[in-house]
């Protein structure tokens, strides 16, 4: 049955490879647990009181309340499944509550910090520093996902219209903007590419083998920048997306244009970038007022 809920989720649900692949490892991780602690064989024996020894064991494993409540929530849609298919008449994991978690405000980099990066980033003009400086500008002017970014073709790339077409989480397109620095650099890279006679990939980011790019590529061109200029304990392709979010409603933007730039279903999501704002706020208060 692990097998065709994992199908369900790819071909019906429509999840991504990276989605279906976490669900994977959440089930197996609790199937082994139920076999080997519990040393039992079927889904159909586990009851409330297995599903609560679980996640204390999780719990004792000093796991992120965040880990611990996503594995929670890929076993109770299992349990779900089996139901709707009629394999199980009650769900274990029914009356199972997520762990309270602390809210965490997403990282992001100052403004006069991302300014420096790119003056200060030496960007040579042939097609690998030009690419590598495409990825920064587009992660940071547009706020797509680093999977975004990666399945992004050339043919979504509008450069009459100053946009690009972006394949978000569900399959969902959205239309996404770009500016005049990133349309510039979208030019000078797929003019270098067509000199080169490069039409081995129909895809926009491409190695120096000229195939499609992977995640560790961009990590890595991304922390290369990032740690030039600034000091951060994360230099990942996210805090880029983070970057944009927050600098745009520091600027005063409409948080549901903000939502529908980065693919948010919900403005719940979004939301979180106001806090943002508002410690902003209560810095410049402390730092000018004077009774603060």
């Amino acid at each position: 049955m692990l097998e065709l809920f994992l199908k369900y989720l790819r071909f019906e649900k429509r999840y991504s490879d990276h989605t279906v692949s976490s669900y994977k490892i959440d089930l197996e991780q609790f199937v082994n647990f139920i076999k080997e602690e519990l040393n039992l064989k079927e889904f159909n024996s586990v009851n409330h009181k297995t599903a609560r020894s679980w996640i204390i064991n999780l719990s004792s494993e000093n796991l992120a309340p965040t880990t611990i409540n996503r594995k929670i929530a890929s076993v109770k849609s299992f349990y779900k499944y089996l139901i709707s298919r009629e394999k199980l008449n009650e769900n274990p994991f029914k009356k199972i509550t997520l762990l309270k978690k602390e809210k965490k405000l997403p990282k992001f980099i100052k403004e006069k910090d991302i300014k420096i990066m790119f003056d200060q980033s030496k960007f040579e003009n042939n097609l690998t520093d030009i690419r590598n400086l495409l990825i920064l500008e587009l992660l940071y002017g547009t706020g797509i996902r680093l999977s975004e970014l990666i399945n992004l073709k050339i043919k979504d790339c509008d450069l009459n219209k100053s946009q690009i077409k972006v394949l978000g989480k569900r399959n969902k397109e959205r239309i996404v903007p770009i500016n005049k620095s990133i349309k510039y650099q979208l030019e000078k890279y797929l003019i270098l590419r067509t000199e080169k006679e490069i039409n081995q990939s129909e895809y926009l980011i491409i190695t120096s083998k000229y195939e499609k790019s992977y995640p560790m590529l961009i990590y890595r061109i991304v922390k290369e920048n990032l740690s030039k200029t600034i000091n951060s304990e994360k230099y990942n392709p996210h805090i880029l997306r983070h970057t944009f979010a927050t600098h745009l409603v520091n600027k005063g933007a409409n948080i549901n244009a903000v939502k529908d730039l980065l693919g948010h279903s919900s403005l719940a999501a979004t939301q979180i970038y106001t806090h943002n704002s508002i410690e902003k706020l209560k810095e410049t208060f402390k730092a000018s007022h004077p009774k603060a």
